[in-house]
């Protein structure tokens, strides 16, 4: 197969893409001064994808939800065995995850790579499920969904989605329902992986130390060629709105836990300037050198460890979001409402845009280092139909106008807080 070399001029990194044969799309990041490599094996699969269609079929098809999630967990299961007793052999730290728009398979090793390499593509290829092995894992999951209903970060987090969003499926739980997954059958679970773990619609990416022809060898080895199919996510149509702007749910808690935002009218990709600007506004108006987040712990309405600010972002949906614990979560959201308030009425100052640039800038440059983190972003970009290095020039030639303009995704009547409470 053919690599490209794509290079970045300010960082100096460089990484290698290209298409396998079989429609798979292989991302290469060397970084030889390190002693460790990442990889993942993705696929554009996730729990908002409960309806789609196939680019063979005339019809999109709905399907329960929390099958993504629950075939993250029955792939590693096989007629020969369990996956992770196969890295024990070789010495990888392995782990998966099911997110709203993937489901990424990882390892990491210092030794045995190519062994370990062999494992990761031959079981994510290699489906087996029975009436037997879905029953039970039936259970197992009905108990991870019952544990995370009792978790304050998560419940107030889906409290949240629920409370902002009216129809699109990132309002519900990544791994389903107890009554959802009780749907959950072998010919459902075959189809979904038909469709999603086809190689085009899946990417790997290594990151750390590593020979690239030996990676390609073992792809070569590996990798079953796929039909050309497409897949369309279908989702209802989402209005501006929100459900309603203030929801609560009481839990075993010592102090309340808070979660506020603000609902983005989403009309479209975002491209890298939206995601470096919204970056940018985020760390102007919350990062620890910032004025609100001063007035908030000198008034005591955070809890330092804790607060958090985030861009959450995907496929018809984003959300500009602050949480945390707090003696008085409606004081906390009342005073981020009025620093958003302030920023559009007087505008961001010059040297609170620059001071905000350089250290997201910095911050970027120095996740270079770090093998795992590094195969994370590479993937997620390509996911996003994003250049990873494009993000770095993005931040790196940033202006205030552009930051400025993001200010206008915060109204308020679009905000909602959501609050855990003590028993």
């Amino acid at each position: 197969m053919e690599l490209k070399k794509i290079e970045s001029a300010r960082t100096g990194d460089f990484y290698y893409k290209g298409r396998h044969p079989s429609g798979l799309d292989i991302y290469l990041y060397p970084k030889e001064n390190g002693s460790s490599t990442r990889a993942v094996f993705g696929t554009r699969y996730g729990s908002i994808d409960n309806c789609f269609q196939r680019s063979d079929e005339p019809e999109p098809e709905t399907v329960p939800e929390g099958i993504a999630h629950y075939l993250e967990h029955k792939l590693f299961e096989s007629e020969d065995g369990d996956a992770f007793a196969r890295y024990a052999e070789t010495g990888a730290n392995a782990n998966a995850f099911t997110g709203f728009e993937s489901t990424c398979y990882v390892f990491s090793c210092t030794d045995r790579l190519y062994d370990s390499l062999r494992i990761l593509l031959d079981f994510v290829q290699s489906p087996y499920f029975t009436e037997e092995t879905v029953a039970k894992e039936q259970g197992i999951i009905g108990q991870e969904i019952k544990m995370y209903e009792d978790l304050p970060g998560w419940r107030v987090f889906f409290n949240y989605l629920q409370a902002m969003y009216h129809r699109h499926p990132v309002r519900d739980d990544a791994a389903g329902t107890i009554e959802s997954i009780a749907k959950i059958t072998p010919e459902y679970l075959y189809r979904c992986y038909n469709t999603f773990y086809n190689l085009n619609n899946m990417a790997l990416v290594l990151s750390g130390k590593f020979d690239v022809n030996r990676v390609l060898e073992v792809c070569d080895e590996m990798l079953k060629p796929a039909p050309p199919v497409r897949v369309k996510r279908v989702f209802p149509e989402e209005p501006d709105t929100v459900v309603k702007p203030y929801i609560e749910q009481k839990l075993s808690v010592a102090m309340p836990v808070f979660q506020f935002g603000y609902k983005e009218r989403v009309d479209g990709a975002r491209s890298v300037t939206d995601l470096a600007a919204m970056s940018a506004l985020l760390a102007i108006l919350a990062s620890d050198a910032s004025p609100m987040f001063r007035k908030l712990l000198d008034q005591g309405l955070i809890n330092e460890a804790s607060f958090s600010r985030d861009y959450f972002e995907g496929s018809g949906y984003a959300t500009v979001m602050f949480g945390g614990e707090s003696r008085d979560p409606e004081a906390a959201a009342a005073l981020i409402k009025e620093e958003v308030a302030r920023l559009q009425r007087e505008g961001i100052s010059e040297e609170d845009f620059r001071l905000a640039k350089r250290s997201l800038y910095g911050e970027s440059i120095s996740a270079l280092n770090h093998a795992a983190g590094v195969a994370g972003w590479v993937i997620d970009f390509a996911f996003k139909g994003l250049e990873p290095f494009a993000y770095i020039d993005a931040l790196a030639e940033l202006t205030l106008p552009e930051v400025q303009r993001k200010l206008e995704v915060l109204r308020e009547d679009r905000s909602v807080l959501s609050v855990i409470r003590p028993i």
